[in-house]
């Protein structure tokens, strides 16, 4: 058994105080790490930063401690126990390492808890102890971990199979709102920590629909016998991250259904497909996973062709199951999809890079974005999502809607239920062949390693969708919905926002009017033709335009005033509005559940 305790002295000077007892240690001597990343984000994220006091231990006396590497640590052989005491330091509020102060505490296992080398498949226990002052009195804890000695949704002794359970279970401690429900014979809890306004019988209603609706479309029973939402309610945030019996959730205090709200609005819609994604995920990516993934070497990057799938399919499934379980309508579905064609087609990275590339380059280039991501690279959860509805598409049209990709989906699960088998680089492409009954190699090669465009257009209208191209209608247009207003007839090509003088140029699209001028990312427009304008007027402006007009842009370059002339471009047909025929036809009907 290995033994950890947690706790804080001083939440308001955001450390963690750990300690480690390892009953029989290396003989040869012990080493101890921290991983350098978190299962399901896949970036070099270096946990090991924040330790520090780092010291070791036996029953008589100090013992010296040398660090290797990073996040690699020896202490000299030895004969009886030892124990490693550290501190970390917690002020990241994401979803993915740890956060303390004195209105609560959240951590990952993987950001705090050194794994002890050679011994990670031994039991572990860990004391999860109250903070000792008067501002943490009232506070509880919530976690997936199981129970030893602890009271439910109190601190005290947790345990653990192994180190990877250990590390896969996030913790949230706080004064927080608990609202539970079952899902299939499941019990489940949503934690919600923060300040909001929430209905919460509604909020249980529509996770608990979600969650069924997973659960069947696997198959009885679910994976796990218990499951947690936690909730990290801030003014303006979103994320999530997925674990084994849990997931972590970053959501805005206006994506929660207020008391008295009537239909589904967007952000609650938002957040409702978050919920789904990460609930999915149980199966897709904390089960059936990547071969390399097998087991997880949370020391450097694991490199695959394959997150195109299990964060594409997802993507894919997290919204079809809201309309598919009936908490949103058809049309809402539609323009979902519609705003995901939009994003990946606006941006010309999709002709740059194919989505297993997307996949693979994951660790530098999704996860490293900088302004100029949209013009080289793409993301292999939209994009991944739209290849996903193709093959779903495909599949339907040559079976005459006896097969789908939910059918590849189970094949997957079976796969992992009767063999524990990871998803080789293949098998997804092997099983649609398969399933499908005919060779699809060329088709799904052109989607998966190609950079053309898909052919979502014209499966979406095989199978009843009408598809319809629009210019922006303005800079915060995000495509999907039917726009009355007169559509403007040029592109400035960048991406804008108010300045604090100006407006502040985020991004430009590479071969657009601002680019082909000089304009660049930074730099602070103060006047076009001689006439200062915010943001509105911009807009105005360029709804008055016509392509070919001139206009003499003044715009700062750090603090030096330059003056650029752009010629507008015609405004492009990027965005797009998907409209379901009345009436459904069969394909549609089965596909969407109608």
């Amino acid at each position: 058994m290995i033994r950890y305790q947690i706790t804080s002295q001083n939440p308001a000077s955001h450390y963690f105080d750990v300690s480690i007892h390892i009953d029989n240690p290396d003989p040869q001597g012990q080493r101890l790490r921290l991983p350098n990343w978190i299962p399901g984000s896949y970036m070099i994220r270096d946990f090991a930063r924040n330790l520090l006091e780092l010291s070791a231990r036996d029953e008589n006396e100090s013992l010296p401690i040398r660090q290797i590497d990073k996040s690699n640590w020896q202490v000299d052989a030895q004969p009886g126990a030892l124990t490693i005491e550290y501190k970390v330091y917690a002020k990241d509020l994401s979803v993915r390492a740890a956060h303390l102060d004195n209105t609560h505490g959240y951590y990952n296992g993987s950001s705090v808890f050194l794994e002890v080398v050679g011994q990670a498949d031994r039991p572990c226990e860990v004391l999860i102890e109250k903070p000792p002052v008067e501002v943490c009195s009232a506070w509880r804890l919530a976690t997936s971990l199981k129970r030893k000695q602890a009271k439910p949704f109190d601190f005290g002794l947790y345990e653990a199979l192994d180190y990877d359970d250990l590390i896969d279970h996030p913790v949230e401690m706080g004064e927080f709102t608990r609202i539970d429900f079952e899902a299939c014979g499941v019990p489940h809890d949503i934690v919600l920590t923060g300040r909001f306004e929430c209905d919460e019988a509604r909020l249980a209603a529509d996770l608990k629909t979600i969650c069924e609706h997973h659960i069947r479309f696997f198959g009885e029973p679910a994976p796990m016998d218990y499951y947690q939402f936690q909730v990290m309610v801030v003014g303006d945030g979103y994320g999530g991250l997925e674990h084994r019996a849990s997931t972590s959730l970053l959501a805005s205090r206006s994506s929660l259904p207020r008391p008295g709200q009537g239909k589904v609005d967007d952000d609650y819609r938002d957040f409702l497909g978050l919920c789904s994604h990460e609930y999915f995920h149980t199966w897709n990516v904390k089960r059936i996973r990547p071969e390399v993934y097998r087991p997880y070497d949370l020391q450097s990057e694991v490199y695959t062709d394959l997150l195109w799938a299990f964060e594409g399919i997802t993507s894919y499934y997290d919204d079809l199951a809201l309309v598919r379980s009936g908490l949103i309508g058809a049309e809402s579905y539609l323009e979902l999809l519609g705003q995901t064609m939009t994003r990946v087609q606006r941006g010309l990275g999709r002709s740059r890079q194919s989505a297993a590339e997307s996949s693979f380059n994951a660790w530098t280039k999704f996860y490293q974005q900088d302004e100029n991501a949209a013009n080289a690279i793409v993301s292999y959860y939209a994009k991944g999502s739209l290849i996903a509805a193709c093959i779903d598409l495909k599949m339907r049209a040559l079976t005459d809607g006896q097969k789908s990709l939910d059918d590849v989906m189970r094949r997957l699960w079976r796969d992992y239920v009767e063999d524990d088998r990871g998803v080789s680089p293949d098998r997804i492409q092997q099983l649609v062949c398969e399933l499908a009954g005919e060779d699809l190699g060329l088709f799904l090669d052109g989607l998966i390693y190609g950079t053309g465009d898909l052919p979502l257009d014209g499966l979406l209208e095989a199978a009843g969708i009408e598809v319809k191209r629009r210019v922006a209608s303005n800079l915060q247009d995000k495509g999907g919905k039917e726009v009355t207003d007169e559509l403007p007839n040029v592109s400035f090509g960048a991406m804008l926002k108010a300045g604090e003088t100006g407006i502040a140029i985020q991004r430009v699209s590479e071969g657009g009017s601002a680019q082909a001028a000089g304009l660049a990312a930074g730099d602070e427009i103060i006047a076009v033709d001689g006439i200062k304008l915010d943001l509105g007027k911009f807009e105005k402006k360029i709804q008055q335009a016509r392509p070919g007009d001139r206009w003499r842009v003044h715009a700062f370059r750090r603090d030096e005033l330059d003056r650029f002339e752009v010629v507008l471009q015609p405004a492009a047909e990027d965005s797009f509005v998907l409209k379901l025929e009345d009436p459904p036809t069969d394909q549609s009907r089965a596909w969407l559940n109608l």
